[in-house]
């Protein structure tokens, strides 16, 4: 198993568990718009290790988080329907992982190593 250049853990802090069964796109920037590259479900411990190439160019690149299906497979209400974390890479750098710590009404994100 190769490990993306890109890898994702998602934490549901609102029962401090992993979120397993997310459905995550990984978009490069292309122009004004948005090209997919990769796409993963989250495993049993909330991570994804093949989400696209081993190797990006440097650019900007985003996450798109399926929220509303996890929330509704767990039958609680939420605010984000889906959250986007969009991001600078630099070929130089080695990896980057890109956790979310999700609630119903809230999340945060920061680069992990």
């Amino acid at each position: 198993m190769s490990v993306s250049h890109v890898t994702t853990h998602i934490l549901d802090t609102s029962i401090g568990r992993p979120a397993p069964g997310v459905a995550v796109v990984l978009e490069a920037r292309d122009g004004d718009g948005w090209v997919g590259i990769g796409t993963g479900l989250t495993d049993a411990d909330g991570r994804v290790k093949e989400l696209g190439p081993e190797r990006l160019e440097s650019g900007a690149y985003r996450l798109r988080f399926d929220t509303a299906a996890y929330f509704a497979g767990i039958e609680t209400d939420t605010f984000f329907p889906e959250v986007v974390l969009t991001f600078l890479v630099d070929t130089a750098q080695a990896h980057y992982h890109v956790p979310l710590l999700l609630s119903p009404f809230a999340y945060s994100t920061y680069r992990g190593s």
